[in-house]
């Protein structure tokens, strides 16, 4: 097993793939930060929000790893996805 991967999960139980570990970590970081500041967000806001707070440092796409690892946070239990004036928000799962 490649310690410097991050098998993910997905909340509809699909195959979830891995990530560089690290990537997983900074992208983890940021999302429940920024979810927890916010206490709800719209999942645009998310993006947005992560762009402005590490988009000069971090290598990739974000709005890709974002919805990856907030699918995972999601299937571990950690985030909720809901509606909101026909928009995707996300709170801490409570």
């Amino acid at each position: 097993m490649n310690t410097n991967r991050f098998e993910l999960l997905h909340p509809e139980g699909k195959q979830g793939g891995t990530i560089d570990r690290q990537k997983y970590e900074t992208m983890k970081t940021a999302i429940l930060a920024c979810v927890q500041a916010h206490g709800e967000i719209s999942f645009t806001e998310l993006v947005d929000q992560i762009k402005e707070q590490i988009g000069d440092t971090f290598d990739g796409s974000i709005p890709w790893y974002v919805t990856t690892v907030k699918l995972d946070l999601e299937a571990r239990g950690i985030l909720e996805r809901f509606k909101k004036n026909q928009r995707q928000c996300i709170r801490v799962r409570g």
